[in-house]
């Protein structure tokens, strides 16, 4: 998109009406006006979510599935709209490949259990990236030594792209499976992962990716991807905590063994045996996260409502003078400068470590993170061991990003 385009589409987004959606946002912190800018690790929730959650317990609290009144029709009804709404977001061609998990970290233990565990072997290789979060890289690793396989890293480029050659030159026939994040949490860094897929599948292995970053900043369409797995987390794109899902292609899921036992995943049970429901079912052992479920369609149907072009040009306006505007205090050193990078500017500043930044900064009222964000292979890659990263979200505004600047000189004066 040009930047003319972009400013049109950004200009669709009425600031002031998406900020008033924000409760959260009215209040002040140390006597200044709240200014939050930790979006990649939580959104603040609109009111449309707090409604919904708050509606289903005060009208519809029942138990799914099992029950024939009425509080539980409704409840039933809600939570599978739910997974409709989800289904919808991702462009999946089926509802039934929609996985409801507690989050994108669930949902990346349970492909590893249930689809990677039966086909690893000794010998065997699980291909990451170096700029994962620690959820697509732990799963792998205990995986790997319970079966003998070897973990194998993707390297990345100074700037924080994905180094495609070596990807290419990895892939090989021991490879069971790639884990690739869209978005880095670390470094903003937006993966080619359409082209990624390909060159995977052109050798028969199949692709997750880790989209918890990507999902609350652009359109994701996972048949247009062509990956097998997806996963994300609602509380990144304006949802509830405690809610996530699986998108894994029909096929795969048919295949799939359960990643846990209990009610609501069967169909028949005796001592002899048990005989469990098809998926998605068959992965969502237990009551279910039924409040979480509706609140993160509800916060699905809020981002949409926005215009998920019109979120992407605006977060893409205030990275880039965000970006410039950073760069221009002196001691401050960029990491990750990718080409293509979405809502998230990671920074060090010389002489100060990041936690003094964010405390400073969080007593002018402007709230980052400061540390590894789960990301510390990152952080080895570039020679930190933590940054300062302000993100962002779609009520964030250019007096946000003035803000930031304002503290950041004054951390300038109080470290001297």
């Amino acid at each position: 998109m040009s930047s003319g385009a972009a400013a049109t589409a950004a200009a669709r987004l009425d600031l002031e009406r998406v900020r008033a959606e924000f409760p959260a946002l009215r209040q002040e912190v140390h006597g200044r006006p709240l200014v939050y800018l930790d979006n990649a690790a939580t959104t603040q929730k609109p009111r449309a979510v707090i409604d919904a959650v708050r509606g289903f317990y005060e009208r519809d609290c029942a138990n799914v599935h099992r029950g024939v009144h009425v509080l539980s029709q409704r409840a039933t009804v809600a939570f599978e709209q739910a997974r409709t709404a989800v289904k919808a977001h991702l462009g999946a061609a089926d509802s039934r490949e929609i996985v409801f998990t507690r989050g994108a970290t669930e949902a990346v233990n349970l492909v590893a259990a249930s689809f990677v565990r039966p086909r690893l072997g000794h010998g065997d290789e699980v291909l990451v990236s170096h700029m994962e979060h620690h959820s697509n890289i732990v799963p792998w690793q205990l995986l790997c030594a319970e079966r003998g396989a070897t973990l194998k890293v993707i390297p990345i480029d100074d700037r924080g792209d994905i180094i495609l050659e070596e990807y290419e030159r990895l892939l090989s026939e021991r490879t069971k499976i790639v884990g690739v994040v869209h978005i880095s949490n670390a470094l903003g860094t937006v993966n080619p992962i359409a082209e990624m897929v390909a060159a995977a599948h052109a050798r028969g292995v199949p692709v997750l990716v880790d989209g918890a970053q990507a999902v609350p900043h652009a359109a994701v369409d996972v048949r247009a991807l062509g990956c097998d797995f997806y996963v994300f987390s609602g509380h990144k794109v304006y949802g509830p905590s405690g809610i996530g899902a699986l998108y894994g292609r029909r096929e795969h899921l048919l295949e799939m063994v359960p990643y846990q036992g209990g009610g609501d995943m069967i169909l028949s049970v005796s001592f002899a045996g048990t005989t469990y429901q098809e998926p998605p079912h068959r992965f969502e052992a237990g009551t279910p996260n039924i409040e979480g479920a509706i609140g993160l369609a509800a916060a699905l149907r809020f981002l949409q409502g926005l215009g998920l072009e019109a979120v992407a040009a605006h977060e893409a306006e205030l990275l880039a003078d965000a970006t410039a505007a950073v760069l221009e205090i002196p001691g401050v050193r960029l990491i990750g400068n990718a080409r293509r990078r979405a809502a998230v500017l990671s920074f060090v500043m010389d002489g100060i470590h990041p936690h003094d930044i964010g405390t400073i900064l969080d007593t002018e009222g402007v709230a980052v993170r400061a540390g590894h964000h789960c990301a510390q292979p990152v952080m080895a890659r570039y020679g930190v061991s933590a940054t300062v990263r302000a993100s962002f979200g779609a009520y964030n505004t250019a007096a946000e990003i003035e803000a930031l600047v304002r503290g950041l000189h004054r951390v300038r004066e109080v470290m001297g």
